[in-house]
């Protein structure tokens, strides 16, 4: 008999009436859950509550059951207003519907316990209203505060929308860090993510870092398998400072040095009490520790932005925030990227760390131990040489050269990206506008799928080209003509004056032999033309090393945009519009998005850092060479392969509808056009894009509107500036100019 009950609850619930997809979206904005979040509470995919919300597809059994509980929960709790009908959907479930469910991973971001739903649709808490998306929430409640060892304060306010929560690990239930601001009354708090607020008893800096470890239960968990989890990251802000005894802003003196005085008396604090500092010292991110016991852990990261840590470039004004929204902007990056380790390019690095860890536990040995030893897939723990060609000018492996030789593309790889402008032809000057469009996260677009090396480089001469294979080559490239070219399968006739070289920055035709990444010089092949090496540095050991950090950064950013309302699923038009605003609808989200955007430039850039005084000389090593992540070959391996993909859609565009490129910036393309939109002079067809050319979009490859200025704008400042070729793209954006370099 029980089965027959289950049969007939199996098939009401695959029934179950659902609201309208636009009432599913606002009610789950209206609690705060982000779409990853009820993703993982439904133990589906991201993808697939998208598709529920954009009506595209139908929740199935046994997830439509879920569904619908967590929606009728959420509609008890923010009914819709009166004077606005709310139609109910409850059509057949379409045959297209693609939803499988899918394991939870431990990338998977958990679900806030203040929006925390079980697969039966209880909800675990009932957190006062919130404003809907895009209006930003209320801040959570500071006055009513409790003890290190409550989830909340008594006063249950929501917190902010896209506030990611506690933790599912019950090690870091109170989430990935906090910020630590003393109030009126003198008393020091703590604000969590999640709105959760707790009562900081430490007196010293010590006791805080003790606090930390002991009680506060902050961190995250691990990324990957073999790696470690992350340290509890403590913001303190001006008046945490004052009451720990720390100076609210550096000198120059110490600015200049990164760091306060070694013998200042919180550090002698921190000696007296048996704790350490990283040779960086006590500066804007500051790592205090004990030597690790076994696999126990105990280190408490800083983060001072009175002290620089948040570079207003990249995170805005998010370090004059006040405590609760600094909390939920480090929050979301914390759990969407990772707990901030630094600077964004600090951080970029050591996420690639973090998924790829250089070493892992062992099978157990005929004693049962287990020993560390090489993980396949990763850089490993030592570093290796770069190949000369691929050293930057003052690298060790140069120190025989003369004092003052400048080295050319036959002894250097020179991969970077665009920057290149010509003047605008007759018919051009004609058009009314000039429209830049920008390629969303081009640089992380670039890295996707590309094998780059893992190990050390082989010198080998008269190599035959092998395309899947990373390295750097001496090659001759100058006899491709882009007058000439194939496109796909086609060979296609171009004006080549009008277009740069896809194998220099400047776009200048090569003049001879020049060293390539893998990349550009398969490019060459495409185009139609044959290659013939006369030497190479290879990495025949290799593997897509980066894309578990594309990953990660990707999903990051499109999760963030979608809570701005900009997602994938928008058409061009309407895409458009909602790009025009989204920084208004929740400014500190909109710092998020920065921040992920300038995480993988600095990560990327990283790979190749240089010296940073310290005394440093030139043929002498520097820090970061002892880096297994100090890999140039890697960095410009995709540079060469951003800038290729760009190119692509270039010769694409022309061949398609005659319009070439007026400039160039790295991933900003100004052309000509009649109109003021990227519609103006895009190829769409009834919605459709060209197939391998520009399309609008949020996702990373997919370009959006970077600006428009009038072609008399243009035409003005380069007589201005007496600079026929000014790149424009460089101004595109606003308009403004106020830094030419005309080349004298």
């Amino acid at each position: 008999m029980s089965e027959l009950f289950d049969a007939v609850d199996a098939l009401v619930a695959s029934r179950s009436t659902l609201p309208s997809p636009a009432e599913r979206k606002r009610l789950r904005a209206a609690h705060g859950l982000t779409i990853d979040e009820v993703a993982t509470a439904l133990r589906v995919r991201r993808a697939t509550v998208s598709g529920w919300e954009s009506g595209k597809t139908e929740p199935r059994p046994p997830e439509r059951e879920a569904y619908a509980r967590l929606l009728d929960k959420l509609a008890e709790l923010y009914p819709a207003p009166a004077d606005t009908a709310v139609p109910v959907q409850d059509a057949p479930v379409p045959a297209t519907f693609t939803g499988t469910p899918a394991p939870a991973e431990a990338q998977t971001r958990p679900a806030p316990e203040a929006a925390a739903v079980t697969a039966s649709g209880n909800t675990q808490t009932s957190p006062a209203p919130i404003a809907a998306a895009p209006v930003a929430a209320p801040r959570p409640a500071r006055a009513t505060r409790t003890s290190s060892t409550s989830r909340r304060p008594g006063a249950k306010k929501a917190a902010p929308a896209g506030t990611p929560a506690a933790a599912a690990d019950p090690r870091f239930e109170n989430g990935p860090l906090a910020v630590v601001d003393v109030d009126a009354d003198g008393k020091v708090a703590a604000y969590c993510t999640g709105g959760l607020v707790l009562d900081v008893p430490a007196k010293s800096l010590p006791s805080l870092v003790e606090w930390t470890l002991k009680e506060a239960k902050l961190g995250q968990p691990k990324l990957s398998g073999p790696g470690k989890d992350a340290d509890p990251l403590l913001v303190l802000t001006e008046a945490a400072l004052e009451r720990y005894g720390l100076p609210a802003a550096l000198t120059e003196e110490e600015r200049l040095a990164g760091r306060i005085p070694e013998g200042h008396k919180v550090i002698k604090q921190l000696v007296r009490a048996e704790w350490k500092l990283t040779k960086r010292g006590f500066g804007p991110w500051a790592r205090i520790y004990r030597p690790a016991k076994g696999s126990e852990r105990a280190c408490v990261q800083l983060c001072i932005p009175s002290w620089q840590a948040l570079d207003t470039r990249h995170w805005g004004e998010a370090g004059q925030l006040p405590p609760a929204e600094l909390a939920r902007v480090l929050g979301v990056y914390a759990s969407r990227v990772m707990t901030p380790r630094g600077s964004t390019a600090v951080t970029g690095l050591e996420l690639m760390t973090a998924l790829h860890p250089a070493t892992r536990a062992s099978e157990p040995d005929a004693d049962g131990k287990r020993h560390s030893e090489y993980n396949p897939g990763s850089l490993g723990k030592d570093p290796v040489d770069c190949a000369p060609c691929e050293a930057p000018d003052g690298h060790p492996l140069l120190a025989d050269l003369p004092r003052f030789h400048v080295r050319g593309p036959a002894e250097k790889v020179f991969e970077e990206a665009y920057d290149w402008a010509r003047p605008m032809t007759d018919a051009e000057c004609l058009r009314r506008h000039l429209v830049g469009v920008d390629v969303n996260m081009a640089f992380a677009a670039g890295s996707n799928g590309l094998p780059v090396g893992l190990g050390a480089p082989t010198h080998i001469t008269n190599p035959v080209f092998d395309p899947k294979l990373p390295g750097s080559w001496l090659v001759d490239l100058s006899h491709v003509d882009l007058s000439k070219v194939k496109v796909g399968k086609e060979w296609v006739k171009l004006d080549g004056s009008l277009l740069p070289s896809p194998f220099t920055p400047k776009g200048d035709r090569p003049e001879g032999p020049a060293w390539y990444a893998t990349p550009t010089v398969a490019y060459a092949q495409e185009l139609g033309y044959e290659v013939r090496p006369l030497e190479a540095w290879v990495r025949r050991e290799n593997g897509r090393y980066l894309d578990g950090w594309y990953n990660r950064l990707r999903d990051a950013y499109l999760a963030t945009m979608t809570d701005l309302d900009v997602d994938a699923n928008l058409s061009p038009e309407d895409f458009l519009t909602a790009m025009d605003s989204y920084k208004g609808r929740d400014p500190e989200l909109a710092i998020v998005v920065s921040a992920i955007k300038a995480t993988v430039k600095g990560g990327l850039g990283k790979l190749r850092e240089r010296p940073r005084g310290e005394g440093w000389r030139p043929g002498e090593p520097w820090r970061a060479l002892s880096r297994p992540t100090w890999r140039p070959d890697i960095r410009a391996a995709v540079i060469s392969r951003t800038r290729i993909n760009l190119h692509r859609k270039l010769l694409k565009h022309a061949a398609f509808t005659g319009q070439y490129p007026v400039a160039i910036l790295s991933d900003c393309v100004v052309y000509a056009a009649d109109g003021p939109s990227p519609l103006d002079f895009l190829p769409y067809r009834e919605g459709k894009p060209l197939p391998g050319g520009f399309k609008l979009g949020i996702n990373p490859g997919l370009v959006k509107h970077e600006g428009t200025q009038s072609v008399l704008w243009g035409e003005e400042v380069r007589e201005r500036f007496n600079a026929p070729e000014l790149n424009l793209a460089r101004y595109i954006k606003d308009g403004t100019v106020t830094d030419v370099d005309n080349g004298e």
